[in-house]
């Protein structure tokens, strides 16, 4: 799958970040220094011999210490350590309790890019903080906002935007403000309910709604938010609000967007949007109480 990438940014100089501390690697002897040459540049091809060195060969991932080996000089993470039963997985000898200590001195005088480079991050980063950093990279793609099955795509938004369209057929609306009505034949059906979810466009941004039906510990209920096309800290920008009613009574919920960083079951757990229990929702359906009309109504808004 190709994902777009940001050219403007990819023209940008390469931003050098300091080394961090890290506590686990206090005990290596020798620590690298603070201050890391960047002139001349590092030969990138061995930098990536040396890379391929620090790659466990049980779970093919990076090791960080403690790094272990056994007599032989063969070496992996320590989680797989007691995965492999203390026997060596490329020579089968006992592995015992050796630290490769050269190994976590040579991967602390690594620097290297960022893994979602191609995404526009031009950050060098030191071995030892590189995971850490990845972990929380603006620039690292997002997962899916559809909540209705377990999509496994990944992204930028622009990217995302036509994957909804295109390939979960995903309503699509511009505007601020939204009007929609819910109907479902069996509302006793709550493990059967399908998820709803419709993309606005406005203020440059792209916002999800969200509606979906759910066990609340016995109780069935009906919770419907908004996810921000975004990370956190844009998202607090927004303000958003929700309203269903009918026969006279009425229910409003006000707040603010979250991320689509978090995942749509993680909002709905947290209950952060506007909880609808089934028997008044269908008082709001009206009539013989035995199919599910609600309208929801609400808008966007830009906070000042």
């Amino acid at each position: 799958m190709a994902s777009a990438t940001f050219l403007d940014d990819m023209r940008a100089s390469p931003e050098v970040v300091e080394p961090c501390k890290n506590e686990e690697i206090m005990d290596v002897s020798e620590h690298v220094s603070d201050h890391i040459q960047h002139s001349p540049k590092p030969n990138v091809s061995v930098a990536s011999s040396v890379r391929e060195l620090l790659d466990c060969p049980v779970c093919l991932n990076a090791m960080y210490p403690p790094i272990h080996q056994c007599s032989n000089g063969h070496t992996l993470c320590s989680g797989c350590k007691p995965r492999v039963h203390n026997r060596c997985p490329t020579c089968r000898h006992e592995l015992g309790n050796i630290r490769c200590l050269a190994l976590e001195k040579v991967a602390a005088s690594l620097e290297l890019p960022c893994k979602y480079q191609s995404f526009g991050c031009m950050g060098i980063y030191p071995y030892y903080c590189k995971l850490k950093h990845e972990s929380q990279c603006q620039y690292r793609p997002y997962n899916c906002p559809y909540a209705g099955s377990e999509c496994t795509v990944v992204g930028d938004i622009p990217y995302l935007v036509t994957h909804l369209k295109d390939d979960h057929k995903v309503d699509m609306h511009n505007g601020s403000t939204f009007n929609h009505r819910y109907v479902k034949a069996n509302p006793h059906e709550v493990e059967n309910a399908t998820w709803m979810l419709t993309v606005f466009s406005c203020f440059g941004q792209y916002f999800c709604l969200h509606f979906e039906a759910f066990q609340l510990g016995m109780a069935p209920v009906y919770i419907a938010f908004l996810r921000f096309m975004g990370d956190d800290v844009e998202a607090k920008n927004y303000s958003y609000s929700l309203e269903v009613g009918g026969n006279g009574r009425k229910l409003i919920w006000q707040g603010v967007p979250r991320s689509i960083r978090d995942s749509h079951r993680k909002v709905r757990d947290s209950f952060d949007g506007l909880i609808i229990q089934r028997n008044m929702a269908l008082f709001f359906s009206g009539g013989d109480r035995k199919e599910l009309k609600l309208r929801v109504t609400g808008r966007i808004w830009k906070e000042q």
